[in-house]
Formats: C-alpha cells, structure tokens, sequence
C-alpha cells in the first residue's frame, strides 16, 4: 500500500488522551490522531522517531495522523487502520502463501447478527473466514506479540470461529505483524490468559493461525514473508 504523499518525519514526544500524539518537527510541534486504540505497549517511548502523513481536507480537524514509530531495535506500523487494507492487497496479489488464486475476496462478511469477520474468501468451492489482528508488540527485540492487552473482542472471534469451523468452513485468524524484519511471533499469555486458551482450544479444533511481516518506510507499506508462529 503506497501513501498518497511521502511521510513526514519527526520525533515523538507524548501520547495522551488515547487518540492524540505530540510530535516534533523541525522545530515545530504538531498534534497528530493516533490510529491505534491498543496499549502501544514499549512504542511510545520519548524521541522515539516517528513518520505521520499530513491530510489537507479542510474538514479534518487533525491534518496530521501518526503512521510509523521506530523504537531503539525495531520499525513498526502503529495504523491499525490499515491492516485488513494491507491484507487485501495481498490477497489480490499471492502475497500469502495460504491463499493464492482466489476466486472471490469478500470483506467485512456477517457470520451471525453479532459477529463479522474481517473476510471470507473462495478457492475451488472452499470457503474460509480470515480474522485478521494487527501486531505491535514485541518485548524482547525479535518476538512479536498480540495481545499487547486483554480483548474480550478477540477472545469472542476466536470463539466464533470455532463455530464456523464445526460447520465446516476454513477458519484462520492471520496475524498481521506490522514490525519489519520480525520472523517470529506468539500469543502474550501473560497480557491475556483467557485468549492464549481460546488459541489452544481453536488449534485443536482445526482453525490455523498464521502470521506475515511487513515492509515499511516512508512512502510504503506492504506484508512481506510469513513469521513462525511458536505458541503449540
């Protein structure tokens, strides 16, 4: 996914209030949306670089929104906006290697009056639902992790799919690791004791979990290559 106009770089100087973030360019000060209601868990430290892309509607009230922070070890995309479009675009183009040649590519697909999933893809009559979760954490400078906090939300997808699975279709929860360069990932069971068990229980039961990097820099972000899931 190419941005309309090269990110601009800056520092990072604080979040707050959730949605918000001060950075520091050149030497002026912007205040820019922050697209990522999670922790941001180990992201957000002080003069930690960041890249955020300017929008000139005249009825946005922040022009700026945060899109890249590089910590002291690692480059990682904060937008979790953009991860079901970074996972389209690579549906349409093979670039994951469960899925290539589809059929058709749906998105935002209705499973039951409460739950959707991200898509529902077809290839040679099979059907499978992909639930995507964009990753941010990574602790120790080479594993990534999801959760970075406890979510009910995904504990209840996992749950879902499980459902989905008994009634036959394919079921996948794709792990978007938006941190560059990173081969490996696993669920934070510390962070969330309740979805490390939905995951074991999902796994038996036959939905797969899969994870893929990314390419990230200023004018660009696209998944890159697979990252080795190693929870059993």
């Amino acid at each position: 996914m190419k941005f309309t106009k090269a990110l601009i770089k800056g520092k990072l100087l604080k979040r707050y209030k959730r949605f918000f973030v001060d950075v520091k360019v050149n030497k002026d000060i912007i205040t820019a949306h922050c697209p990522n209601t999670g922790s941001m868990l180990g992201l957000l430290d002080k003069n930690n670089d960041a890249w955020v892309s300017k929008n000139d509607d005249p009825k946005r009230k922040l022009k700026y929104t945060l899109q890249i922070l590089r910590t002291s070890k690692n480059t990682i995309g904060v937008n979790t906006h953009l991860a079901n479009r970074l996972v389209k675009e690579g549906l349409q183009n093979n670039a994951i290697f469960e899925f290539t040649n589809l059929d058709k590519i749906n998105s935002e697909v209705f499973y039951n009056k409460e739950t959707r999933f991200d898509f529902l893809v077809e290839k040679n009559n099979t059907k499978s639902f992909i639930e995507v979760k964009n990753v941010t954490l990574i602790r120790d400078g080479k594993t990534s992790e999801f959760p970075d906090a406890v979510t009910t939300r995904g504990s209840k997808h996992i749950k879902t799919l499980i459902e989905a699975r008994k009634k036959g279709y394919e079921c996948y929860v794709l792990f978007l690791v938006q941190i560059e360069d990173c081969k490996y990932f696993k669920i934070a069971n510390d962070i969330d004791k309740e979805y490390y068990e939905k995951y074991k229980e999902a796994k038996k039961l036959g939905v797969k979990f899969i994870g893929y990097n990314c390419k990230i820099g200023p004018k660009e972000i696209k998944i890159n290559k697979s990252v080795k899931v190693l929870n059993e």
